[in-house]
C-alpha cells in the first residue's frame, strides 16, 4: 500500500531563518501519527506544509501519490482537512450551519448544499456527539465543545487526510481524553488518517501508531513510540531531566519531569 504522506529532503525558511532542515519520512494510510517536540521546532509548518498554506522550496511532499504543488486548492481540500489550532470563536453562526462549511470542496459553482451534504453534515455531528450543540452558536460553548465542532467541519469535508494541531491545548483531562478517544475512532472506524501535533508526549505514547520527533526543524527520531521515547532521545530533544518508565496500564513508555527542586535533593 502507498503511504499517505511521503515527503522527501525537505527544507523550508521563514525570511531566510531555516525552520525545518532535511526531513524525510512517510505516513501510512489509516494511521495515527503524532508529531511531538519543543517549542519551535516547526511541527506547525510542518502541518502547514502538508495543508497547502505553505509552499515548501526544496523536497518534495507526496499527498495520496500527488505532490500537493500540483492540487488545487479545492482538491486538496477535498482529500485533506485541517483543524488548526488557534480558531475563531466569534462566527455569528449556528453549530450546524458551521459544520455544514466543511462541504464547500464539494459544491457545485452555485454553492448550494445538496439533500447528500446535509446528510453527511448531520452524521459528523452525530459522530463528534454535538447533536444537542446544532443550535446554538459558537461563542455559547465550551472549549471542548468547539473543539469537537471544529472536528465535525473537518469530518464533514470528507477528507482521506485530517491534520490536528494541537487539538488538546487548553483542554481539562476529561476533553483530551474525549478528544484522543474521538480521533482513534475516527481512524478505526472510517479508515482516516490522522495526523496531529502535540506537546502532550504521555498522549503521544498512548495513541500514536508512530512518532516523528522534531528539535531545530530536523529529525532526532522516527518510529514506534517505545522505540521514540527513550530518556536518550528526550533528553537529547527537550534539555530536561526526565523519566522514562513502562505505563502501568499499557505497554508504551510513561514519561515524568523531574523539577529541579528532586534535583538539587538527589
Amino acid at each position: 500500500m502507498n503511504p499517505a504522506i511521503q515527503i522527501k529532503n525537505l527544507h523550508f525558511s521563514y525570511r531566510d531563518i531555516p525552520v525545518l532542515k532535511d526531513i524525510s519520512f512517510s505516513i501510512k494510510k489509516g494511521s495515527f501519527y503524532i508529531i511531538i517536540g519543543p517549542n519551535g521546532s516547526g511541527k506547525t509548518t510542518l502541518l502547514k506544509l502538508i495543508s497547502g498554506i505553505e509552499k515548501h522550496e526544496q523536497g518534495s511532499i507526496q499527498v495520496l501519490d500527488k505532490p500537493v504543488l500540483n492540487y488545487s486548492r479545492k482538491s486538496l481540500a477535498r482529500n485533506v482537512a485541517f483543524v488548526q489550532q488557534k480558531q475563531p470563536s466569534d462566527f455569528s453562526f449556528t453549530v450546524f450551519e458551521l459544520v455544514l462549511m466543511g462541504r464547500s470542496p464539494h459544491l457545485g459553482i452555485l454553492g448550494v448544499e445538496q439533500e447528500k451534504d446535509i446528510d453527511i453534515a448531520k452524521q459528523a455531528i452525530s459522530f463528534t456527539g454535538v447533536d444537542h450543540l446544532v443550535h446554538r452558536k459558537l461563542d455559547q460553548l465550551s472549549g471542548g465543545e468547539q473543539q469537537r465542532v471544529f472536528l465535525a467541519r473537518a469530518i464533514c469535508q470528507d477528507p482521506q487526510i485530517i491534520l490536528l494541531d494541537e487539538p488538546t491545548a487548553s483542554l481539562d483531562l476529561a476533553h483530551q481524553i474525549r478528544i484522543m478517544d474521538l480521533m482513534r475512532k475516527l481512524m478505526e472506524e472510517k479508515g482516516i488518517t490522522v495526523i496531529m501535533v502535540s506537546h502532550d508526549v504521555n498522549l503521544a505514547a498512548m495513541y500514536g501508531d508512530d512518532l516523528l520527533l522534531l528539535s531545530k526543524g530536523r529529525i532526532i527520531k522516527k518510529g514506534l513510540p517505545k522505540k521514540v521515547l527513550t530518556y536518550q532521545t528526550l533528553e537529547k530533544a527537550y534539555d530536561c531531566k526526565l523519566l522514562v518508565d513502562k505505563s502501568p496500564v499499557g505497554q508504551f513508555p510513561r514519561i515524568t519531569l523531574i523539577p529541579q527542586r528532586f534535583l538539587k535533593n538527589a
